[in-house]
């Protein structure tokens, strides 16, 4: 299973990059491999400024649907809508052109405050 040490995470299984004020965000390859086939992203917040933790999509399953939780509060600036022909690209690259959304971070010092990725291979039990 591929966690990089590069990016931090969230406890809901999100990963994130940070560029400047500009973090990258999408799930993590545990959780794309516990939620199975991906047939469906939904995103409709974007353009929106939301809190850390707030809901900001879901993403849908074969057998479930799943929320997706801001990992860091900011405006949501970008979709990846690649995701809306080809969903299942977070399945075969979730770090990669699996990202699902771009924010532009209100407190860029919240960043460190994410898991490493040893904190996160701690929580799944890697």
């Amino acid at each position: 299973m591929s966690i990089p040490a590069n990016l931090k995470y969230t406890k809901d299984h999100e990963w994130v990059s940070l560029d400047g004020d500009v973090a990258t965000v999408g799930i993590t390859d545990f959780a794309q491999k516990e939620l199975g086939d991906i047939v469906y992203v939904e995103v409709e917040t974007l353009d929106q400024t939301l809190e850390k933790d707030e809901v900001f999509g879901s993403v849908e399953a074969v057998k479930t649907v799943s929320d997706l939780f801001l990992p860091l509060a900011g405006e949501i600036v970008e979709f990846n809508d690649a995701l809306e022909s080809t969903p299942e690209t977070v399945n075969s690259d979730p770090y990669g052109a699996g990202w699902m959304i771009k924010i532009k971070v209100s407190n860029v010092a919240d960043f460190d405050s994410l898991l490493s990725s040893e904190a996160y291979k701690d929580l799944i039990g890697a």
